[in-house]
């Protein structure tokens, strides 16, 4: 069955590089992120593993933890962390889980049979701390992951967790944000003490709480 975005997580147990894992677990009361690949030694997803674990200290100051899953095995994963380490000049040093059943990719519907009968999908999914599924996003196999939006997405997702705010198009943290209809101008003015901007009864910008 499909997820949707405010559905619960599936919860699941797998062996990965790191050891083996209960998923809800390992995230703690941490965010996350769990982003599927077609296969091992692809040239794509080389860089987009590597490029995540250059982005460790990113992640970890946003108090988000990540797990990368694939339908090869847990040896296969162990040697390719090492070309990735060699080409990308970085450190994997988080959990890529080995999903040879295909049990992970069942769960969270990464093998689309248009795309592969058996291959995962480049798909990516942040959870939030109370186990809800806050975003996914699916990319052809050909098209590597842009993870500068990753952080951007998760920076928004944090934000609006906590005000009653949303953030416009092509926002970056520190810029304006948008103050929701659900909050009249006159109590957004209270709740906002940096000001708001009325461009429109429905459109009402605020510096980023």
């Amino acid at each position: 069955m499909a997820l949707h975005l405010g559905d619960d997580a599936p919860n699941f147990k797998a062996l990965t590089t790191e050891g083996e894992i209960d998923f809800y677990e390992y995230l703690g009361d941490s965010w996350g992120v769990l982003f599927s690949h077609p296969a091992d030694f692809t040239p794509v997803c080389t860089t987009e593993l590597g490029r995540t674990a250059l982005l460790n200290e990113e992640f970890a100051k946003r108090n988000v933890k990540v797990l990368a899953v694939s339908v090869d095995s847990l040896d296969k994963h162990k040697q390719w962390v090492s070309d990735i380490n060699e080409t990308q000049h970085c450190s994997v040093d988080f959990p890529i889980i080995a999903d040879e059943d295909r049990k992970v990719a069942t769960l969270y519907d990464m093998i689309h049979p248009n795309a592969s009968a058996t291959f995962t999908v480049r798909s990516l999914f942040i959870i939030g701390p109370d186990k809800k599924l806050k975003l996914y996003i699916t990319y052809p196999a050909s098209t590597g992951r842009n993870f500068v939006e990753v952080l951007r997405v998760i920076d928004s997702l944090q934000l609006t967790a906590k005000h009653s705010v949303a953030t416009p198009a092509d926002w970056k943290h520190g810029e304006d944000v948008i103050v929701v209809p659900a909050v009249s101008t006159e109590d957004a003015i209270k709740k906002f003490p940096k000001g708001v901007k009325v461009m429109k009864p429905y459109l009402r910008y605020t510096p980023e709480p």
